[in-house]
């Protein structure tokens, strides 16, 4: 089992910017590749951003390139996500996610993910 806590999430105003955290425990973390979805309301979760197992390879959604940056620290089994240039359509439930396929990074389905987290609310003002 690997269980997973996100932070971070608040409400900021359209340009600014906020970083998620992702702890996990249980399984070795290092083993897993980790990725990013959202969740806003009356939508399906979508895929954000992930990372392999080492974080040499990550992989990012077309609309976050360029702003969202997904990073992992293995010593503290922790992943981040580095949100900068925050719009209003950015407001959902971003929630982790770890999935066993740890060598890939273009896991964007949330199907192959077998553990998450709770999630954490990112709210965008205009």
């Amino acid at each position: 089992q690997v269980q997973l806590v996100e932070s971070g999430g608040g409400l900021v105003q359209a340009g600014g910017s906020l970083r998620l955290s992702c702890a996990a425990s249980g399984r070795i973390f290092s083993s897993y590749a980790m990725g990013w979805f959202r969740q806003a309301p009356g939508k399906e979760r979508e895929f954000v951003a992930a990372i392999n197992w080492s974080g040499s390879s990550k992989y990012a959604e077309d609309t976050v390139k360029g702003r969202f940056t997904i990073s992992r620290n293995n010593a503290r089994n922790t992943v981040y996500l580095e949100m900068n240039s925050l719009n209003p359509e950015d407001t959902a439930v971003y929630y982790c996610g770890a999935t066993g396929r740890g060598t890939y990074s273009m896991n964007t389905s949330p199907g192959l993910y077998e553990y998450w987290g709770q999630g954490t609310q990112v709210t965008v003002s205009s």
